[in-house]
C-alpha cells in the first residue's frame, strides 16, 4: 500500500527538506516508480556525508531547488531534463571525492532512472549552478533596475572597480595565462581553457605538420551558462572556415530574458573576427581566424575568474598547461645567421629550417619583424611557428594576439612578455606549480583525509 502523503512529508521535513520540494510530483499518480525514487532520495539525503570533500549533498540540494513545484507533464519534463543534466554534471565533478560514498552512488543511479523516465537526452542545456554565498554579482539578480545585468554599473554602486585579467591562445599554440605566464604547449585534442560558474571555453587542437608534435586550434566552443534574469544558456561554436556571427541557436543575444542585450555577438570582419560581449559578467571574448587556425582572447574580472569549485577541473587559462604538455625551445639571437644551430630542446627542425626548407631563420625573422618590431615573446613565438610549420599565416596569429593584449589587458606595462615559464633557472618552479616537497605534503594530507573518512564508515 502506498504510504500516505502526510507521512512522506513528515519524513522529508525530518531530513531538513521542505515539504514543497520538487520530488513530490516526480512520478505519475499512483505510479510505484515515483514512490520508489522518492524513497531512494529520502534515504540519500538523510545519510551523513561520509567523505570529507564529497559535495553530493550540495548537488542534491541544487536539484531540489531547481525542481521545486514542478509536476509531470510535457512542458515540465523539459524542465526536469534540464535540472537532471545539471544534477548529473554536478555529480561528475565530485565523483573522485565521493568514491565509496553510498549517498553519491544512490544519487547517480537515481539520476539514470529519472532521465530514462522523462526520456531525457544526456546532451543539452543545463541550469547554471546556484550561488549560495552573496557576491557583488548577486545585487544584479535581486533588483529590477536597468543595470541589474551590467557588471560594471553594479559594482559602481556596491564596491570598488573590478580588477581585470586576460588570457590568450594563438599559434602553435602559445598560451598566456590569467597570471601572465607564457607557455608553448602540445595539448592535442580537446582542452578546457576556462571553466567557472558562468562560462566554459574549450579548444580543440590538431596537428599542423605531419610527423611533428606541432598543433594549432581548429575548433572553439564557448558556453555562457544560464544566469538568472539576464541570459539564457547560450553556446557559441567556431571551426576552421566557419566563424559564425551568432550563437548555435541562430540568436545574437542572450535570449528572451530581461537582460538579453547584456550578451551579444558582433561580427567585426566577416569570417575572420568576432567579438562576444557579456556585460552581465564584465567579460569580453575575441575570436579570430588567421590562415587555417583560430586565436582566442578573453578579458574577465578576477571575481568571475575565481568563481569555481575546488574540484571543477583543469583550466589552462588559470593553471597553465600540464607540465608534460609544455614545450621548451630556444631561438638564436636576432641577427644570427640562418642555420646557426636553432635546434634547441623543442620542436625546431635541424639547422633552423622549416620542413622542406621553406623558410630560413633569417627569412622568418624578417617576416615577423614586419608585424612585431619588439623582440618579445610574441615576436619569438612568431619566428618559432614559421620555422616549425613553414606557414606564414602564423605571423598574423602572433600579431593579432598582441593586438588583443593591447585592447584587453588592463596593465599597459605588461603588454610585452620577455621570459617564458620554461626559461626559469634550473631547480625553480613555474608560478603556481608546487615543488616536490609541496606535492609530497599534499599527498600526505590527502592520505590523512582518506583515513579520516574511512574511520567514519
Amino acid at each position: 500500500m502506498q504510504q500516505p502523503r502526510a507521512s512522506r512529508v513528515g519524513e522529508l521535513e525530518l531530513c531538513g527538506i521542505p515539504a514543497w520540494a520538487g520530488w513530490m510530483g516526480m512520478g505519475r499518480r499512483g505510479d510505484p516508480f515515483g514512490h520508489r525514487v522518492l524513497q531512494i532520495v529520502t534515504i540519500v539525503l538523510c545519510l551523513p556525508a561520509v567523505s570529507c570533500q564529497c559535495r553530493i549533498l550540495k548537488c542534491n540540494s541544487e536539484y531540489l531547488t531547481a525542481t521545486s513545484g514542478l509536476h509531470v507533464g510535457a512542458e515540465e519534463s523539459v524542465e526536469f531534463c534540464i535540472a537532471l543534466r545539471a544534477y548529473s554534471q554536478c555529480t561528475r565533478k565530485t565523483a573522485r571525492a565521493c568514491r565509496g560514498d553510498l549517498a553519491y552512488h544512490s544519487a547517480v543511479h537515481g539520476i539514470e532512472d529519472l532521465m530514462s523516465q522523462h526520456n531525457c537526452s544526456k546532451v543539452g542545456p543545463t541550469h547554471g549552478p546556484p550561488r549560495t554565498q552573496p557576491t557583488s554579482l548577486d545585487c544584479m539578480v535581486h533588483s529590477d533596475a536597468p543595470e541589474i545585468c551590467n557588471y560594471e554599473k553594479s559594482l559602481q554602486q556596491h564596491g570598488p572597480p573590478p580588477n581585470y585579467t586576460h588570457c590568450g591562445l594563438f599559434g602553435d599554440p602559445h598560451l598566456r595565462t590569467f597570471t601572465d605566464d607564457f607557455q608553448t604547449c602540445k595539448v592535442r585534442g580537446a582542452w578546457p581553457l576556462v571553466d567557472n560558474n558562468y562560462l566554459f571555453v574549450q579548444v580543440t587542437n590538431v596537428a599542423v605538420v605531419q610527423g611533428s608534435s606541432a598543433t594549432a586550434t581548429s575548433k572553439l566552443t564557448v558556453i555562457f551558462k544560464n544566469f538568472q534574469e539576464c541570459v539564457d544558456q547560450k553556446v557559441y561554436q567556431a571551426e576552421t572556415d566557419d566563424l559564425p556571427a551568432a550563437f548555435v541557436d541562430g540568436s545574437r543575444n542572450g535570449g528572451d530574458k530581461h537582460g538579453a542585450s547584456s550578451l551579444q555577438v558582433t561580427e567585426i570582419v566577416a569570417g575572420q573576427h568576432i567579438v562576444i560581449q557579456a556585460k552581465y559578467i564584465g567579460t569580453t571574448i575575441v575570436v579570430r581566424q588567421a590562415g587555417r587556425y583560430l586565436t582566442f582572447a578573453v578579458r574577465m574580472p578576477e571575481e568571475v575568474m575565481n568563481s569555481f569549485e575546488d574540484n571543477q577541473g583543469l583550466q589552462l587559462c588559470l593553471r597553465g598547461c600540464p607540465t608534460n604538455e609544455q614545450l621548451d625551445w630556444w631561438l638564436p639571437q636576432v641577427g644570427a645567421a640562418a642555420g646557426g644551430g636553432a635546434t634547441g630542446s623543442g620542436r625546431l627542425p635541424p639547422r633552423g629550417r622549416a620542413p622542406h626548407g621553406i623558410l630560413t631563420h633569417e627569412t622568418a625573422t624578417t617576416k615577423c619583424r614586419e608585424k612585431l618590431p619588439v623582440d618579445d615573446l610574441y615576436f619569438r613565438s612568431c619566428v618559432f611557428d614559421l620555422l616549425t610549420t613553414g606557414d606564414v599565416n602564423f605571423t598574423l596569429a602572433a600579431y593579432y594576439a598582441f593586438e588583443d593584449v593591447k585592447n584587453l589587458h588592463s596593465d599597459k606595462d605588461k603588454f610585452h612578455i620577455y621570459q617564458r615559464t620554461a626559461d626559469l633557472p634550473a631547480g625553480s618552479c613555474a608560478p603556481g606549480r608546487p615543488g616536490l616537497q609541496a606535492l609530497v605534503f599534499t599527498h600526505l594530507l590527502l592520505l590523512g583525509w582518506l583515513w579520516c573518512c574511512l574511520s567514519r564508515l
